[in-house]
């Protein structure tokens, strides 16, 4: 089970958000922004947690809980991002199939 859960990630970050409107309404704008800062870490950001023994997307969800990282209404910059990363993990995906039917 995942610890916290998406409910208490969801009440945490709209606990912090500004007027009435709700900063998450799904589960899914949890799971985009923690991928995110995964990717991030994984690329070689420094962690705002101990990350000693930790896989980059259980650091995200910790920092994402403790709120050093927050959730923003999406741009079409990031919009971008995500499509460029999601190609660019397709096109490995596409090569390691290649590879692996090679051998």
């Amino acid at each position: 089970m995942l610890h916290p859960s998406y409910t208490d990630l969801m009440r945490t970050i709209n606990s912090e958000a500004e007027g009435d409107t709700p900063t998450v309404n799904s589960r899914y704008s949890i799971v985009l922004a923690t991928a995110r800062r995964a990717r991030q870490l994984i690329a070689g950001e420094e962690a705002y947690v101990d990350s000693r023994g930790k896989k980059p997307l259980s650091i995200a969800v910790e920092e994402v809980s403790k709120g050093f990282v927050t959730i923003e209404p999406e741009t079409e910059e990031a919009e971008a991002e995500d499509a460029s990363v999601e190609e660019s993990l397709a096109e490995d995906q596409a090569d390691t199939m290649d590879w692996e039917e090679e051998q």
